[in-house]
């Protein structure tokens, strides 16, 4: 099974959206880049602190300024549709561990301190990442220096951290950056999971478990039939599965574009939504399982939701014109007749109040970047997190500005060179990411905002700049609602 799924896996532009309050001026702290620090020759910069490795290292001339890093997920036991082995190493900055020291080399060489721990267990472990974050800033400032800043950063599950983070901790965090975020939260994402897994079950595979799992295997086996099912009906070429994919794709919003597929093609269109529905079911059954024992039930369902109405008029028509006339309105019907799912009351809360669940309550400067076509965290999470935000201007709780940053893909590239950018997930350039560090650096030291001709400068012509593109709103209305 594992030998299968990596061979169909494998067969621009930034949008500044500017915030609607004014941001207070920073304030006035040590603007030198020169700053006293104990070395790593008098203080452990690796080790262990409440089970969870850290690692930190030092410029040779340091300008004050702490970055921590918060990685992304990664799975407690092996998860598709890549099985790559688990790892609980700490990473001081993106792509560090596996060698590519280019982003953290840039960062060392003008001055900042870079940080990043792992956490004390694998899974959704937002908790244990928030805390991972606030014991590497204590123990930092305690032994190696007080820093005039610190930014907190990280993509992905990790994006979702540094905004808990950013959030709970205004007095220390003075700029955020999460990156291909899950800034929705929880609970709406894993709910979108369900989606895709429900519309699975009820299209192509009747008995299909979706909820409760009682173990890793069982959780697995749910994803390895499925994935079979919807690789081999693409392989076929069955026009009426094929129909099916496209419905569960549409209600979910998983892109037909990603890091290997342009989608420039029919063929290439299938295959990019083939692969993102294996990666939402990922998240709906193994994700799913870690989530059900670490919050203690299901955490979301589908009681309320209206799955026609998540299917545009476009999508209808790319549906029908594959599985004939009125297919969309036979599979939505499907959907909306099927069975439905409450979610348990006691396990949701506890979600809410530990798995992440960003307010919108913005603290501090703020710059998010999202790939346009990312299929393990849709771009819509920004949407989402956009409509959260101003709603709590509305309120008078927002203190800090946003400023959110996309990037889209080219229109054609190839399955083995893949896209250079803007599609996969956090498939960002160096060069954004160092863009990124530095908009939010100018802002919070100099009180200079990150407006459209900063951003195209500091991204380059190479990054994918456009300045038009605004990803859609989140499929499910009644998740966009205040705690």
């Amino acid at each position: 099974m594992t030998r299968r799924f990596p061979a169909i896996l494998a067969a621009g532009a930034l949008l500044l959206s500017a915030c609607s309050t004014a941001v207070a001026a920073p304030t006035v702290r040590d603007q030198s880049n020169d700053v006293p620090f104990t070395g790593c020759d008098e203080v452990a910069c690796t080790g262990v602190i409440n089970g969870a490795e850290y690692e930190i290292v030092m410029p040779d001339q340091w300008n004050g300024t702490l970055l921590i890093y918060s990685h992304g997920y990664r799975p407690a036991e092996p998860f598709p549709p890549a099985f790559n082995p688990v790892t609980t190493n700490a990473e001081p900055v993106p792509g560090w561990d596996d060698g590519n020291t280019e982003v953290g080399d840039a960062l060392l060489e003008k001055g900042y301190a870079i940080a990043g721990s792992a956490y004390a267990s694998n899974g959704w472990a937002v908790e244990d990442g928030v805390r991972a974050g606030e014991e590497i800033y204590d123990f930092f400032s305690t032994q190696i220096g007080m820093p005039n800043r610190v930014y907190v950063w990280g993509d992905s599950l990790g994006g979702l951290i540094t905004q808990t983070l950013a959030e709970r901790h205004p007095e220390w965090v003075d700029g955020a950056a999460p990156l291909c975020g899950v800034v929705a939260g929880v609970v709406p994402n894993i709910g979108l999971a369900f989606d895709a897994a429900y519309g699975v079950q009820q299209l192509l595979v009747p008995d299909m478990q979706i909820v409760e799992f009682g173990s890793y295997a069982e959780a697995l086996a749910a994803w390895e039939k499925s994935a079979s099912l919807l690789i081999e009906s693409a392989q076929a070429q069955d026009t009426d599965a094929i129909a099916k994919m496209l419905t569960i794709a549409a209600i979910v919003d998983a892109p037909s574009q990603t890091g290997s597929q342009d989608g420039a093609s029919l063929v290439s269109s299938v295959t990019g939504t083939v692969e993102s529905l294996l990666t939402a079911l990922a998240y709906g059954t193994v994700g799913r399982y870690d989530i059900e024992q670490r919050f203690g039930g299901n955490v979301s369902g589908n009681e309320a939701t209206d799955y026609a109405s998540r299917i545009s008029e476009e999508e209808a028509a790319g549906i029908d014109a594959i599985g004939g006339e009125g297919a969309a309105a036979r599979n939505a019907a499907v959907l909306d007749n099927g069975p439905r799912t409450a979610p348990d009351a006691a396990a949701q809360a506890k979600a809410l109040e530990v798995g992440g669940n960003p307010s919108g309550a913005v603290q501090v400067p703020t710059i998010t970047m999202h790939t346009k076509s990312d299929p393990l965290v849709i771009v819509e999470n920004e949407s989402f997190f956009k409509d959260r935000y101003d709603a709590r201007v509305a309120a008078g709780e927002v203190k800090g500005g946003l400023v959110q940053l996309y990037t889209v893909p080219p229109p054609e590239y190839s399955p083995e060179e893949g896209a250079p950018y803007g599609a996969g997930h956090c498939n960002f350039t160096p060069q954004s990411r160092l863009a990124v560090i530095g908009l939010l650096d100018a802002w919070v030291r100099d009180g200079v905002y990150p407006g459209q001709a900063a951003v195209a400068e500091a991204m380059g012509a190479k990054s994918g700049y456009n300045a038009i593109y605004a990803p859609g709103p989140w499929p499910d209305p009644l998740a966009v609602v205040l705690p």
